[in-house]
């Protein structure tokens, strides 16, 4: 192991250090660093070069929230802008090991397994060699105040990082909520719990929307775009794209993803911080627990993933709280004015309680053999294969009229490297693909001789078999090299759409598919065979989401607009997150939901937009780390009061904003920088 020590001249701009101390003599110095608002931080120069694995070091933020961190990666090619940045985040107030694997590097994670107490990890950007990297820092992200962390025990190893001791204290009470913190709202105890949810129960809304212009469905009643088909289909009618619900009436879709009682905590490791967690094989709480036999092939610790939500339901409201839950959340949301059970809810709930759903292609199609990431041999039999298997999931439901329609699948991690050219990676990927096969035989069949592909390069290649060998970055080799490795890029994404859909069509002919979900469009070309869906998905996380939908226009797509994801969270109900839009408090999420639900509706594209998530996430992280204030409903099924009544004055308005019968509204929320990783 490799000890560093942190010096004045490695503070970035805005950092400054206010002491250190020494402690014992394997660990090294302890530093206390203040970070401007701004965010900053410290060079890592040891990063450039290394020949060791992993980078190390032990932080602990003094804040009340928790802290999210950047370390940036600069190349030769631009000194202000990284080539990869890594994303991490920690809570607050307690000492936490971070650590990096110089194999990310290669780009061929997105989401590395954090260790216990560390949040959420994301690797973005393209991929950069040790001996590429110029610049290394590593720096908070940009806060609504200057930030004081603890830095102590930077190391570089070639050994994993084990066995870190987890600091004593309880952080989580017996309800799953944030124990070391008070807020308006705050469950005091069980007691409190049954009384809460039982009053629910009895003076909630009970069925029905609280509109009157509103169908069975949902939709508006105002207007009817023709006699229904008996299936949500797409209209478009003087320029302005609309969904019209089965019986014809014009439909905007409005709700939240994730209605249901995942087991969402990811327990291993912190148990220690918990006031109270059942045993696995107790039978009053087995099935609380997650199977997580998949998710261990991917990871070096056994997940062991719990559900409060669903302990305090069954604790408070005893024998079929399953069933009472059912009712009650669909009552609820109908209540609020939402007519959609957005992606990833429970399936028991499609087609049982009247409420339109959107769903997902349950599993996508892939290849053994991948060109990057999960990007499949999609010119290979096996694909088109593939395809035809996963598409017939869809059969059990191809006759349900409450089914809105179904995504393919949700953001593919290939697609978070902006400007990636899919034909580069064909060609850098060593293994034998199909897609290889057919990127050499159709710059054969475009040049004829490869004197005559070298000519137009302007390369000196003896011979087509140079491409059967690994090759970096072909697209930078020319301009005309970049032309044909872009439009063979795009051979591959009509591909990766268009088979898939077409198999689905085939299946299930009455519902509409909803598009990729794609996180954002990393590259014009990402539209390509937009023809084969009925609506364009993207997530969209932002205040204002007009110019994400109109990007999708310009780009020369002619279909209505669904957002798969967006969400606004704030610190001031226990969690220590705020999610990738923040805002001050609940009453500002409210705020900021009307705000974006009704710009959506404003756009003659706009069809609908699906708010992530219902229920807040755990305080210590999900499967992945994140621990966003991001619900309708906390982990005791609360509704945020003054959030939800801004979400029920949306419901009422937005046909009317649809149709242009009424401005969006123009009060914003007061806004932070988010606390996210």
């Amino acid at each position: 192991m490799r000890k560093l020590e942190i010096v004045p001249e490695l503070l970035t701009k805005g950092a400054q250090l206010l002491g250190q101390e020494s402690l014992a003599q394997e660990e090294g110095k302890r530093y206390l660093l203040q970070a401007g608002k701004e965010g900053a931080g410290i060079c890592t120069p040891w990063l450039s070069g290394c020949r060791e694995r992993y980078f190390t070091l032990k932080l602990k933020a003094q804040e009340t929230h928790s802290v999210a961190l950047n370390l940036l990666l600069y190349g030769k090619e631009s000194e202000e802008k990284p080539v990869m940045t890594v994303r991490f985040g920690i809570l607050p107030q307690v000492e936490t090991l971070v650590y990096f694997d110089m194999e990310w590097l290669d780009g061929h994670v997105l989401f590395p397994e954090s260790v216990p107490g560390e949040l959420k990890i994301v690797c973005h950007g393209s991929r950069i060699s040790r001996d590429e990297i110029t610049k290394a820092e590593l720096k908070t992200l940009p806060a609504f105040h200057d930030l004081t962390l603890w830095i102590s025990e930077l190391a570089m190893s070639d050994v994993f990082p084990e066995g870190f001791t987890l600091p004593e204290g309880k952080l989580v009470d017996a309800l799953g909520q944030n124990k070391t913190r008070e807020w308006p709202g705050k469950t005091r105890d069980l007691d409190d719990l049954k009384e809460i949810l039982r009053e629910q129960m009895r003076t909630g809304p009970k069925d029905g929307y609280p509109f009157e212009d509103w169908s069975s469905y949902g939709g508006w009643k105002e207007k009817r775009l023709g006699e229904g088909t008996g299936f949500f289909t797409k209209y478009k009618e003087n320029g302005r794209w609309w969904l019209a619900d089965p019986d014809g009436y014009a439909f905007f879709s409005a709700g939240p993803d994730g209605v249901g009682l995942p087991a969402g905590a990811r327990v291993d490791g912190v148990e220690k911080w918990l006031d109270w967690l059942p045993e696995q094989d107790d039978p009053e709480y087995a099935d609380m627990f997650a199977d997580s036999r998949r998710m261990e092939d991917e990871m070096r610790r056994t997940p062991v993933m719990f559900s409060f939500i669903q302990a305090n339901l069954y604790r408070a409201l005893g024998e079929g709280w399953y069933e009472k839950w059912q009712q009650m959340i669909v009552a609820q949301l109908k209540g609020f004015g939402m007519n959609t059970l957005g992606n990833w809810s429970d399936q028991r709930l499609f087609g049982v309680t009247d409420i339109p759903y959107v769903t997902s292609l349950p599993e996508f199609p892939g290849t053994e053999k991948k060109i990057f990431r999960d990007f499949p041999d999609v010119l290979s039999p096996e694909y088109a294969r593939n395809a035809e298997r996963c598409a017939q999931a869809l059969e059990m439901r191809r006759e349900d009229p409450w089914m809105i329609g179904y995504f393919l699948r949700n953001e593919p991690s290939w697609a978070f490297v902006d400007n990636l050219v899919l034909a580069d990676e064909v060609l850098r990927n060593p293994e034998k693909t199909v897609c290889r096969q057919e990127l050499i035989s159709f710059l054969k069949e475009r040049y004829g001789s490869i004197e005559k592909l070298n000519e137009e390069w302007g390369t000196g290649l003896d011979g087509f078999e140079r491409f059967d060998e690994p090759q970096e970055k072909v697209s930078a080799w020319s301009q005309a090299a970049c032309r044909d490795m872009k439009e063979f890029s795009r051979r591959l994404l009509r591909a990766y759409v268009e088979i898939p859909s077409r198999a689905c069509r085939r299946v299930d002919p009455n519902h509409m598919i909803l598009g990729m979900r794609w996180a954002w469009i990393s590259d014009p070309d990402l539209v390509s065979g937009w023809e084969n869906f009925d609506v364009f998905s993207i997530n969209c996380y932002a205040q204002d989401p007009t110019s994400n939908i109109e990007n999708v226009v310009k780009l020369g797509v002619d279909l209505p607009v669904m957002i798969g994801e967006f969400h606004f969270g704030a610190l001031d109900a226990g969690l220590s997150a705020t999610g990738l839009e923040g805002v001050r408090t609940q009453k500002d999420r409210g705020i900021a939901y009307r705000y974006y639900c009704e710009r959506v509706a404003a756009h003659p594209n706009g069809v609908g937009c699906h708010y992530f998530q219902c229920y807040d996430q755990f305080v210590l992280g999900r499967f992945d780390g994140e621990n966003y204030n991001i619900g309708l409903f906390d982990v005791c099924s609360r509704p945020y009061p003054e959030m939800m009544e801004q979400v029920r004055a949306c419901g009422r308005g937005l046909y009317p904003v649809a149709a242009g019968e009424r401005e969006p509204v123009e009060e914003k929320a007061q806004e932070i920088p988010m606390i996210a990783y």
